[in-house]
C-alpha cells in the first residue's frame, strides 16, 4: 500500500522520538467494560469524537448508567440503553424517551461506521433535529447482519439520488422560483405525474449541475469488506454519531439482540447494566 515503505519507517522514527508523554497520552483510547445481566462487554472509545466520549466518560465515572436497561433491542439491529427512566420502570411500560435535559453536537466522522460492535449514539428524528444532534445519554450497539455488495450498490444508489432531490428542493426554494414551486405543489396535490415529470426536466440541467460538484455517497473499500464479512447496519451511516466498538463481548451483544421482545421492542425479560467502569 506503502510505496515508500523504508522513508516512511524513518519518519515513523523521527516522530516518535519527538513525542512528549502528553501527546502519546491523546493517542490512548479509554475502554469501558459494560457490566451486564448476560455477561460482560468492553468498548473502547474513539478519541476522533472527543465531546462525545467525554460525555460518555462522565456518566460512566457517575455511575449513571447503573441498572438501567437495554431497554430496545431488534435482533440483526441493534440494541438500546441509557434511558434513565428504565432504572425503576414496570415490566411492559414503553421506554425511550427519558434524557438528561441536553445533547451532545453531531460527530459524524468518515471512516467511522456502523459495522458490528459500533457504538454510536441515538437522537431524535431529522425534522426535529436537523444538526443530528446526539441524546445526552442514549446510546446503542451494533448487531447488524451481513450484505451482498449488490446491496450495498443499491443503498449508495438510493444515497445519492437523495442528494439530487435535496438539490431540487434547494432549488425551488429559492424566492425567484415561488411561481415554480407553487406549480410542484399543486401538480403533486393533483397527482399529475405527467406534469411533475415536465416541470422538472425544466431545471434538470441546474439539478445535474450542482450534483456533478457535490460529495457523492460510496462506502469505502474498507466498509465494504466489514459489511460483507462482519456485518452492521450500513443504512445507518453519516446519519448518527458512531463514537467507539467494542473489543470484547461480541458474543455478549448477540445473545441479547436474540432475547424475546413486546411490541414496542423492549426484552420481555429485562437485560439490565449492573454497572459500567473506566478500565485498563
Amino acid at each position: 500500500m506503502f510505496k515508500k515503505i523504508l522513508f516512511g519507517f524513518i519518519i515513523l522514527g523521527i516522530s516518535s522520538c519527538g513525542m512528549s508523554q502528553g501527546e502519546k497520552a491523546k493517542d490512548v483510547e479509554t475502554k469501558v467494560k459494560i457490566r451486564t445481566t448476560m455477561g460482560d462487554i468492553v468498548v473502547k472509545l474513539y478519541n476522533q469524537t472527543p465531546q462525545t466520549r467525554d460525555n460518555f466518560i462522565k456518566l460512566v465515572n457517575q455511575k449513571f448508567y447503573d441498572s438501567t436497561l437495554f431497554h430496545r433491542v431488534i435482533e440483526t439491529f441493534m440494541i438500546q440503553g441509557g434511558d434513565p427512566n428504565s432504572k425503576k420502570a414496570s415490566s411492559g411500560v414503553m421506554l425511550g424517551n427519558g434524557d438528561v435535559g441536553y445533547t451532545v453536537p453531531a460527530e459524524i466522522v468518515p471512516g467511522l461506521f456502523h459495522k458490528k460492535g459500533a457504538l454510536a449514539t441515538a437522537r431524535q428524528g431529522d425534522q426535529v433535529n436537523p444538526s443530528k444532534a446526539s441524546s445526552g445519554c442514549q446510546f446503542y450497539i451494533v448487531q447488524g447482519k451481513k450484505f451482498r455488495s449488490g446491496e450495498l450498490d443499491t443503498m449508495e444508489e438510493r444515497a445519492n439520488f437523495g442528494i439530487k432531490q435535496q438539490i431540487f428542493t434547494k432549488i425551488i426554494s429559492r424566492p425567484e422560483n415561488v411561481e415554480l414551486k407553487k406549480k410542484f405543489i399543486r401538480y403533486q396535490n393533483e397527482s399529475a405525474i405527467d406534469s411533475l415529470q415536465a416541470l422538472t426536466k425544466t431545471i434538470e440541467p441546474e439539478i445535474d449541475a450542482m450534483y456533478d460538484k457535490s460529495d457523492k455517497f460510496k462506502f469505502t473499500p474498507e466498509e465494504r469488506t466489514a459489511y460483507t464479512t462482519v456485518g452492521g447496519t450500513p443504512q445507518l451511516d453519516n446519519n448518527y454519531t458512531v463514537f467507539g466498538e467494542v473489543i470484547e463481548g461480541l458474543d455478549i451483544v448477540d445473545k441479547i439482540a436474540g432475547v424475546k421482545t413486546d411490541q414496542t421492542d423492549r426484552p420481555l425479560t429485562d437485560v439490565r447494566i449492573l454497572s459500567t467502569e473506566i478500565v485498563k
